[in-house]
């Protein structure tokens, strides 16, 4: 039996329990990923809330940990990975457990010396920044990128990238109080015309046309451990305070990404 947050009822951060379920045994094409730590996301509220087109009993769309079980030998057992979207959460259980079980392509190895709490930072959100950057936009050097949101988790992970990809970035913040984490809030003097939208969806992530092994996940992690990129965690919790975390994120209190690291 592995401990797990469950969904008990639709409603308010006392909705989810912390209860015991099977260990999640694996399929041909799935890994079993023993469960470091794990990023929290909005996703997770509205899936709580009920919000959501889908939630499972247990929640979570990402995580970092060790491979335990790879029926298929996509990934040597014991190393270091993360896993994120493929269902995680949605339609499958997901992470907020001591164990989760995950599509293949929806895992990336993510080997680093970093505690926990660092490279839990890294996947759905870095993943999703990279190919929005670099797949999406086809940011090059000198380019002007202009991020809304820049203090969120998804933005500071944006600004970080571009940045360290030698763009030049704007970052806007509807919150007054976080105006001195940026240089120029003003975006909309600064576009020129003829401007256009893209769009992504992390949900895509592990489908043929957007493989997870794309993201440079690795070295990504890397280049956080090297200091050029500054992903650290905004709040660390224990797997017993997720209650408090939520209430942190519903009250939009994170100011960055926060995590939860188990024992």
């Amino acid at each position: 039996m592995v401990r797990a947050i469950v969904i008990e009822k639709f409603g308010g951060p006392d909705s989810l329990v912390c209860t015991e379920l099977p260990d999640p045994e694996p399929e041909a094409g799935q890994v079993v990923i023993d469960i470091k730590a794990f990023g929290l996301n909005h996703a997770e509220m509205h899936m709580r809330r009920g919000e959501w087109a889908e939630a499972a009993k247990v929640s979570g769309i990402e995580c970092v940990g060790l491979v335990a079980s790879c029926p298929g030998g996509e990934f040597p057992v014991g190393t270091k990975a993360a896993a994120l979207m493929g269902g995680l959460g949605r339609t499958v259980n997901g992470s907020y457990a001591e164990y989760t079980r995950a599509s293949a392509s929806n895992v990336a190895l993510i080997e680093s010396d970093l505690p926990w709490a660092e490279p839990a930072v890294i996947p759905e959100t870095y993943a999703t920044a990279w190919t929005c950057l670099f797949r999406n936009l086809e940011i090059t050097p000198e380019r002007t990128l202009v991020i809304r949101g820049a203090t969120s988790a998804f933005g500071q992970a944006a600004v970080n990238l571009a940045v360290n990809a030698g763009a030049h970035v704007i970052g806007t913040t509807r919150n007054r109080e976080h105006f001195a984490l940026l240089e120029e809030p003003n975006p909309l003097l600064q576009m020129a015309s003829g401007v256009y939208l893209t769009f992504f969806g992390s949900f895509v992530f592990g489908t043929p046309g957007f493989p997870l092994s794309d993201v440079p996940l690795q070295a990504i992690a890397e280049q956080v451990a090297a200091g050029r990129l500054k992903a650290k965690p905004s709040r660390v919790f224990r797997f017993e305070d997720i209650h408090e975390a939520h209430r942190v994120m519903e009250a939009g209190e994170a100011k960055g990404k926060m995590v939860v690291v188990l024992d």
